[in-house]
């Protein structure tokens, strides 16, 4: 942890000049950056299995058409499917996966009054008027909504509010044309499609929920990285 601490604020201080007394904030923004392109080889890997699992949608239609009485019969038919076309399920979640550990640790480091035995000097650096180890309630509590630290995470709240609508809006248009992939009709929708419709708003703007009780510096994080996912995504699934 003192480790990291040391390079954001050598990083801090490198960009001092450009961005003032929110040049931690920036290094947070990098920082994310920097994670996501690491993980952006597992990203397009992900978006071609996606791919690849589209193509197989007429196909497990129709073993849904064949073995929908039976449905472990089901479960085997498809297993079998995904492993003679070397197709994993479940590789889409790996670029996520990869990137909790650098959210934990950017949570931790300005959760944490001392780092190394030391005071936790990053705490006192502020993205504007908000401390970055600041809540949205220590906020409201100095100023209300309206005062120099509330109006910054309104702003934030704005943009977490517009990514989350694009990508409810991209991942229905996902859902969409794999189901017409899959040539399922209104009257034969896919098991378990219509749900995870109805859950998906609830899981686009959940984030709009966590960066409300995170320190604003793991919000930053957790903002910058899912805008970047967005782009991503549409980019990669296009």
């Amino acid at each position: 942890m003192s480790v990291f601490a040391s390079l954001v604020e050598r990083l801090a201080d490198l960009l001092q000049p450009l961005f003032g007394v929110s040049a931690a904030a920036a290094a947070i923004v990098l920082f994310t950056a920097f994670v996501r392109l690491l993980v952006h080889p597992l990203a397009r890997a992900a978006a071609r299995g996606q791919k690849a699992r589209t193509a197989l949608q007429p196909r497990i239609a129709e073993l849904r058409r064949r073995h929908g009485r039976d449905p472990e019969k089901l479960r085997r038919a498809v297993l079998e499917l995904h492993t003679r076309e070397k197709v994993s399920p479940l590789s889409g979640c790996l670029p996520s996966l990869l990137q909790v550990p650098a959210f934990f640790l950017m949570y931790h480091l300005f959760s944490s009054e001392e780092i190394g035995g030391r005071a936790n000097g990053l705490l006192d650096h502020q993205l504007f008027a908000a401390p970055l180890g600041g809540r949205w309630a220590d906020a409201l509590g100095d100023g209300g909504v309206f005062g120099g630290a509330g109006v910054v995470y309104v702003g934030l709240f704005a943009v977490v509010a517009v990514v989350a609508w694009f990508g409810y809006r991209l991942s229905r248009r996902m859902m969409a044309a794999q189901s017409a992939t899959a040539g399922v009709g209104e009257g034969e929708q896919v098991p378990g499609l219509g749900a995870v419709t109805k859950v998906m708003p609830f899981m686009s703007f959940f984030t709009l929920v966590s960066v409300a009780v995170m320190p604003l510096a793991a919000a930053l994080y957790v903002v910058t990285s899912t805008t970047w996912g967005l782009v991503e995504r549409a980019v990669l699934y296009r």
